[in-house]
């Protein structure tokens, strides 16, 4: 079976926080500021992170790292949109795409 083809239904904080880059703390924080941000939880209290939990999280990350959003103004604007998952789904879409072609422009630039 090929590696690539193989998901995982569910991630962990540390697994998270690699992806989107940023402290698992602040992770955590987010939840708290964000209602519509709710991983579930084992028996013992560990995040299980799923690829929509993912989406929002990067979204998040766009409005409040990149687009300069004050926390209470992202949540606003969370809420105020009634197909959320759509953007989450576009702006990961969206920054998957950058990420790509910056390491194509880093290979022709060396």
């Amino acid at each position: 079976m090929n590696q690539e083809t193989i998901t995982k239904k569910y991630y962990t904080i540390g697994d998270v926080s690699a992806m989107i880059g940023e402290a698992p703390s602040l992770i955590r924080f987010w939840e708290k500021e964000f209602s519509v941000l709710k991983p579930e939880k084992t028996e013992k209290g560990t995040r299980k992170y799923s690829e929509k939990d993912i989406q929002l999280l990067r979204l998040i990350h766009h409005l409040v790292k990149e687009k300069g959003y004050t926390l209470q103004g992202a949540a606003d604007y969370i809420k105020q949109q009634s197909n959320i998952e759509d953007i989450a789904t576009v702006v990961d879409s969206l920054t998957r795409l950058r990420r790509f072609l910056v390491q194509i422009k880093q290979k022709l630039d060396s």
